[in-house]
């Protein structure tokens, strides 16, 4: 349906909108919330509720490269959200069709890492559905392990227009991914975080994947706005807040918000075509 509001009450609403357009919807969420609806959202990146049920120092902490304004989560209570890191791979390849490419993992947990009910049945409905959803008791971690691979990848596909195999393969670009990914390893472990597959391990993961164009290169190539700010900009700012320095994230990040900066000014796309 086009009209949230007829759908009316659901046991589970699976949020999955780009970071930069969940606030222009919070608001009207409450017309399918009821007394017991959990709210799955299944975003790259960081999410706006990262220190919501974290306990300890940094417990209720907005991060605001993820929700600037408030908005999210002003109208999303943590006490509904269900945490959800989502691996498949796919492309669009035309409005309403998308070729997956590969992946079947969609893990949960609850914010505060308890097993409960309600995660538990989450985790049965996705199972029904022919996926794998294994219930978690730090979804954080899990967000960590993909936001690794995202942090790096992405933003170095969108300025090389590489696939990932390609990026992995070519020396300086897998150097740069490694320089990205053992920053936000340092960040991640200042946080209490451990990483349960190591750092050259991951970069084979996404060699694997092989020619697949990351989804931020997939918008370049649209003219789409990109998803930077939770997938690269909230960890150089949870950097700033455990004064973990971040140059190469930093760098990566300045050329990448500028290419999306003269995309959206020009309303342009950008694609290489090959030649005769």
């Amino acid at each position: 349906t086009d009209n949230l509001a007829s759908a009316g009450p659901q046991d589970m609403v699976i949020l999955a909108l780009k970071t930069q357009h969940i606030a222009g919807v919070a608001a009207n969420l409450q017309s399918v919330l009821g007394a017991e609806t959990v709210i799955v959202p299944v975003q790259n990146g960081l999410p706006w509720w990262y220190f919501q049920r974290h306990g300890g120092s940094y417990e209720g902490r907005r991060l605001e490269s993820c929700d600037p304004t408030g908005a999210i989560g002003a109208h999303i209570p943590p006490e509904r959200i269900i945490g959800c890191v989502v691996y498949p791979a796919g492309e669009i390849k035309a409005p309403g069709v998308v070729r997956h490419v590969e992946g079947d993992r969609f893990p949960v947990g609850e914010l505060d890492g308890k097993t409960t009910p309600r995660v538990q049945k989450v985790s049965e409905a996705f199972v029904k559905a022919g996926f794998k959803s294994p219930v978690l008791d730090n979804i954080r971690a899990e967000i960590w392990l993909k936001l690794w691979g995202n942090m790096s990848f992405n933003p170095i596909s969108a300025l090389t227009h590489a696939t990932l195999v390609d990026i992995c393969q070519y020396p300086l670009t897998r150097d740069l991914a490694a320089q990205m990914m053992t920053e936000a390893q340092q960040i991640a472990n200042a946080l209490g975080v451990e990483f349960r597959v190591p750092l050259e391990k991951r970069i084979a993961g996404a060699e694997k994947v092989g020619k697949h164009k990351t989804s931020t290169l997939q918008d370049v190539e649209h003219g789409r706005g990109l998803e930077l700010d939770t997938i690269v900009g909230g960890v150089i700012e949870l950097g700033k807040l455990t004064h973990i320095p971040t140059p190469h994230v930093e760098t990566v990040f300045a050329l990448t918000k500028l290419l999306d900066k003269t995309l959206q000014d020009e309303k342009g796309r950008l694609r290489i075509e090959k030649g005769a």
